[in-house]
């Protein structure tokens, strides 16, 4: 089966194109100290909201040189009133490759901001891809709890039916009218105060992966019903296997097709419910970085009109779950051919 899900992925241009988005970014973040320029705790408050750095390649002479950059340096224009940011042409910064364990840096105390800073003068680019490693991972911690539960408690009820099925089933309904959201802001305000913010957001995607197995049970409950008279479940059944080991190994293995597809379209819900939650001050609080919380400068009419840079984290949110969905509906169509559009 995923020799025939990995083959027909390759054949999708789309599905194609986003594994291998997806595989720059998750390369990206797992070398992020090798990658990005600055430390996650690296800050220049006399660099606040600079633009990202200009790299030149061509000499004042119109001579081809060794990649350099400018420091920028504040101007106040009288004209219109306003503090700008220009190049100190005064001095050259030279980019150095491969020295000091970075790929990219800069010599003679120059500054390298590839998308610009924040307003604590902390560069947005090295802050995406620490506060990546968060935003990208987090979810697959809610799906190592939700699918487990979900499948064994969805099978369990499928399978024993009767009262069982009736009594686990209205449990499972009033699990999922719970209103997560509002939830959420209870625990955001009766937490300990002393947690990090890593801590505290973990600990929500825990209860909202406790919340959430619910309807995927319900879910696998019905397929268990339509499996369990089988032929190889009555013939499991003759030969005298337990009710818990037809279970999980004859009837749950069933439920891969819808598993696996469940499981790649989850991804991306996860990933707005962290950047939705940091965007709000319930998730990751700042000093430490999230592409939520990052996105959360960027709300400013201001700072969308004069700098655009800081909005580069809302674009990486939209290309992360534009690719997860691709490839999920990818394989959804591998695994379930009727969902295919004739």
């Amino acid at each position: 089966m995923f020799r025939e899900v990995w083959q027909n992925l390759m054949k999708d241009k789309f599905a194609r194109a986003a594994l291998l988005v997806l595989g720059l970014i998750y390369a990206a973040l797992l070398f992020a100290p090798l990658i990005a320029p600055y430390s996650k705790d690296f800050s220049d408050r006399t660099m606040a909201y600079v633009p990202p750095s200009k790299i030149y390649t061509i000499d004042e002479n119109g001579s081809l040189s060794r990649p350099y950059t400018y420091n920028w340096v504040r101007e106040f224009d009288e004209n219109t009133l306003q503090i700008t940011c220009v190049p100190d042409r005064g001095q050259k910064h030279y980019l150095q490759f491969f020295k000091g364990g970075k790929i990219v840096s800069v010599k003679d105390g120059g500054r390298l901001f590839l998308l610009g800073t924040d307003i604590n003068g902390r560069d947005v680019f090295s802050r995406l891809l620490y506060g990546g490693r968060i935003s990208m991972t987090i979810g697959f911690l809610a799906l190592l709890i939700l699918f487990p539960i979900g499948l064994l408690y969805g099978g369990i009820s499928g399978y024993f039916g009767g009262k069982t099925d009736m009594l686990m089933m209205r449990f499972a309904e009033s699990v999922m009218s719970i209103p997560s959201f509002y939830l959420l802001i209870i625990l955001a305000s009766i937490l300990p105060s002393g947690m990090t913010s890593t801590q505290r957001f973990l600990l929500i995607t825990v209860i909202l992966a406790m919340i959430g197995w619910a309807g995927f049970a319900r879910v696998v409950r019905g397929m268990v019903l339509s499996i369990k008279n089988q032929e190889f479940v009555q013939a499991a059944k003759s030969i005298g296997a337990g009710r818990l080991y037809i279970i999980v190994k004859h009837i749950l293995p069933q439920t891969t097709s819808f598993v696996v597809v469940a499981m790649t379209l989850s991804v991306p819900s996860y990933i707005l419910s962290e950047s939705g939650l940091s965007f709000l001050g319930l998730g990751i609080q700042q000093p430490d970085a999230s592409w939520g919380n990052m996105l959360k400068e960027a709300q400013e009419f201001t700072n969308i009109i004069y700098r655009p840079w800081l909005l580069t984290p809302g674009f990486l949110i939209f290309v992360a779950v534009l690719c997860f969905n691709l490839i999920g509906d990818t394989i959804r169509d591998v695994l379930d051919p009727k969902s295919k559009v004739r």
